[in-house]
């Protein structure tokens, strides 16, 4: 399992439509194969800030089963006229205690 974290930048004034538009998209992003869970949060600081969490099989399963799916078009169309740039996205593995 590998974990996407997106550091997402909102127009201010848009933060409530991309909320919004958030809502619509979930469904999108979550039928792609491949995806465990998926959770936005949003700044208590930097309310214009989310951060987007979503668990994947794999990279590949976020590369190549949405990325490179017409799901990631759909999605993007909804979120990303929202975004004041372009959002940071990582990927992140477990640390074993």
């Amino acid at each position: 399992m590998v974990l996407e974290v997106a550091l997402i930048d909102v127009i201010p004034g848009h933060e409530d439509s991309f909320a919004a538009a958030y809502q619509q998209a979930h469904r999108i992003i979550t039928s792609a194969e491949g995806c465990r869970s998926v959770r936005m949060t949003r700044g208590v600081e930097s309310s214009s800030r989310f951060v987007l969490l979503v668990e994947w099989d794999s990279v590949e399963a976020h590369d190549v089963n949405f990325r490179q799916s017409p799901k990631f078009a759909q999605w993007r169309a909804l979120i990303g006229p929202h975004f004041a740039n372009p959002p940071l996205v990582e990927h992140f593995v477990d640390v074993p205690a």
